[in-house]
């Protein structure tokens, strides 16, 4: 373990600005010290001090604003996802619930969803056509998204169906929210193709620089990849979907029976 004076200034300085966020003494949106200041208070050049600022971008808690300042990061509220975010009773619903953060026990604020939408028809890749039974190269709708909430990004949908499932549909209107007046689910029940089961696959990695201006994610922080084949009662598939979310805006929770 180092001691005290082994430790780089760089880090003793991003360690007490991290403890002052943390504890609220620096609340969100306050303005850190200037360069100069820090440096004369803890007695180096700026250098370290900007290393330690590059530390705190890094983790999330600090942005930076060219010819300002660097400011403390306004925290995001988490929402948690579960299957029950699918019920047939929420399909209509365009208010999300979330977390004030990701602390257990944290109040809950509603937050008004939204979406852009984005269709086209395009050739199915192998992944798309594996998970809707067709062939590579197939032409299928795809319907892409960037969801907000309270008008700010949180991740990115885009769900791919086949032509003949969907022709014709609010699924394949262009105008921003949700499709029709109860969402995409209700739209293919009433093609009488009604959603019954859905297989998730969750994936961590690092977001590209197209994703990360998007969802206005600091540096060092990862998104979630979302992939969801939805089918119906007696197995048909209907729709395959992918997902970015931002990490740090979402968490996942599930209740399951443990299988034999």
């Amino acid at each position: 373990m180092m001691s005290e004076s082994q430790i780089p200034p760089s880090r003793r300085i991003a360690d007490d600005l991290r403890a002052d966020i943390k504890s609220g003494r620096l609340p969100p949106g306050f303005k850190l010290p200037g360069m100069r200041v820090l440096a004369e208070r803890y007695g180096v050049t700026q250098n370290p001090v900007i290393k330690a600022i590059g530390i705190l971008k890094s983790e999330g808690l600090v942005t930076t604003i060219h010819g300002s300042g660097a400011y403390v990061r306004q925290p995001h509220p988490v929402r948690r996802l579960g299957p029950d975010r699918y019920a047939r009773h929420r399909w209509q619903h365009t208010t999300v619930e979330a977390q004030a953060d990701d602390k257990p026990g944290s109040s809950t604020v509603t937050q008004q969803g939204g979406q852009t939408q984005d269709v086209a028809l395009v050739e199915a890749t192998d992944r798309i056509a594996a998970a809707l039974g067709i062939s590579p190269g197939d032409l299928v709708y795809e319907r892409a998204r960037v969801m907000t909430r309270d008008n700010v990004p949180t991740h990115t949908m885009a769900s791919y169906y086949r032509q003949a499932d969907v022709e014709g549909t609010a699924l394949v209107d262009p105008r921003p929210g949700i499709a029709g007046p109860s969402g995409g689910f209700q739209v293919l029940t009433d093609r009488g193709l009604p959603p019954h089961e859905i297989t998730e696959e969750l994936a961590t990695r690092m977001p590209t620089a197209e994703e990360a201006l998007l969802l206005d994610l600091p540096a060092g922080e990862p998104v979630i990849e979302l992939h969801r084949i939805t089918r119906t009662a007696d197995g048909r598939p209907i729709e395959y979907a992918c997902g970015i979310h931002a990490g740090s805006r979402f968490s996942w929770s599930y209740t399951f029976q443990i299988p034999d």
